[in-house]
């Protein structure tokens, strides 16, 4: 075919024929958007108000929608709500930064009990410290025995209680932030299989990110990637507080690459959690032990985390409740300090174990009180400390005297700078005797050998 200028404006005849065909069928061409939108399922035709509570209106979208199986979507704005409830394959979602819902009241801002494949996007929870009162552990948003669950990019924030809440849940918390809540960050108890990652938590008044089971038993959740700081000790005790993660009575949790700073007690704290893995975390400035295992756990993987500045590295504790097992492996530990005016738990330790447990390749850095402290009393059995590099601690490593306690072997480590001796006895933390690292000791529990000392 031969393209000229008649052949073009032939086309372009064509073209202009075509288009206003088109725009007949179309309809008429001022109509408003919420007009040619008005009665689809999931469309919240309204004008953001911060002074006129909306539950209803957005309450209606969202029942709307679930049965349809569209999504509802919010303007940008500010939408007062009360408490909404989601549906079986609610999809609620606005834009990031730009929608928010403020709390006036009830049992939460979002809601939801056996509703399965949830997602909610790119909003933010505002409580404005208004206390919400529904359940057992009170949250901005609270879901109950819900599969499949998808909260991604949210901020929440300014809660009495608890920000995220979910119980019996299955599925993902990503790429949120939760900030100023008085209680916890978030909180999960007897999840189904959860993945919390890479979001942000600060400034909470207890924890953090809390993996809870009502009894003790496997739960498999993953804390991955997550920044952790500032958190408080608000509700006060003895560390069931003031964590950066806190997993107790849950079993098989995988801990890993998390960035966690400035708590009250701990980074990570695993009570009665057998087989937790505490894997690559970067933790600084903890009140109390930064990564610890403790009570009735057994099973316990510590490996490659860095720790700096806390009054106890690492301590795998409590045998006499039956609190075993565990592998303390390649984490470097350094600027440890003492608790000078606490009447006891002074701390200043780098690693403390106590039953069925290897510490290997580890780094540790000035510690006030030992580098490494193994058993308590009689409770030790079975350790294994080899091939670590202590500096700077006042004794290298510490081994309980009770004549009642089990086996441990000392071997090839290197110990440089202690001002108190290299390898010593202890009694309830009080090094006594000679520098076992120089003087062989008629022991046939201990085995000590081929430790190099600087």
């Amino acid at each position: 075919m031969t393209v000229n200028r008649r052949s073009i404006l032939s086309a372009a005849a064509g073209l202009g024929t075509a288009v206003a065909a088109g725009a007949a069928l179309a309809g008429p061409r001022d109509k408003a958007p919420a007009e040619l939108h008005a009665g689809l399922p999931g469309r919240v035709d309204l004008t953001p108000d911060a002074k006129s509570d909306q539950t209803l209106t957005i309450q209606t979208a969202i029942d709307a929608a679930a049965k349809a199986g569209a999504p509802v979507h919010l303007p940008p704005g500010v939408f007062r709500v009360g408490t909404l409830t989601l549906r079986d394959g609610t999809r609620l979602s606005g834009s990031s930064g730009l929608t928010i819902l403020e709390f006036t009241g009830g049992a939460a801002v979002l809601v939801a009990k056996a509703a399965a494949n949830i997602a909610i996007e790119d909003l933010t929870i505002d409580g404005l410290l208004i206390a919400p009162t529904g359940g057992e552990d009170p949250a901005l948003i609270a879901l109950e025995n819900c599969a499949g669950v998808r909260l991604s990019r949210l901020t929440v924030r300014q809660s009495l209680v608890n920000g995220i809440s979910l119980t019996g849940c299955s599925g993902t918390i990503t790429g949120c932030t939760v900030h100023n809540a008085l209680l916890t960050g978030i909180f999960s108890l007897d999840a189904l299989g959860l993945k919390i990652a890479y979001n942000t938590v600060r400034d909470c008044g207890n924890n953090g990110i809390q993996v809870w089971r009502s009894k003790t038993g496997e739960d498999g959740t993953l804390v991955t990637s997550n920044r952790i700081a500032r958190i408080s000790s608000k509700g006060g005790g003895s560390g069931q507080n003031g964590n950066g993660i806190n997993v107790y009575r849950a079993g098989a949790v995988v801990v890993s690459n998390n960035r966690i700073s400035d708590c009250a007690y701990s980074a990570i704290r695993g009570n009665a959690a057998s087989n937790i893995q505490m894997l690559g975390n970067s933790c600084q400035r903890l009140g109390e032990v930064a990564l610890y295992a403790e009570f009735g756990f057994e099973g316990a993987v510590i490996a490659n985390n860095v720790v700096d500045t806390a009054a106890s590295g690492i301590s795998v504790t409590n045998f006499n409740e039956g609190g075993r097992l565990a592998s303390v492996q390649g984490n470097l530990i350094r600027n440890l300090f003492r608790r000078e005016n606490e009447p006891q738990d002074k701390r200043g330790e780098g690693i403390g174990v106590e039953a069925d447990s290897i510490v290997s390749g580890n780094v540790i850095e000035d510690a006030p009180t030992c580098g490494i402290q193994v058993g308590w009393g009689r409770h030790m059995r079975n350790c294994m400390v080899t091939q670590n590099l202590i500096r700077e601690a006042k004794v290298g490593i510490q081994i309980t005297s009770d004549a009642r306690a089990g086996t441990c072997m000392i071997s090839g480590n290197m110990i440089s700078g202690t001002t108190d001796g290299a390898i010593r006895a202890m009694q309830d933390g009080v090094p006594f005797g000679p520098d076992l690292a120089i003087e062989k000791i008629d022991n046939s529990r201990v085995s000590i050998s081929g430790n190099v000392v600087g």
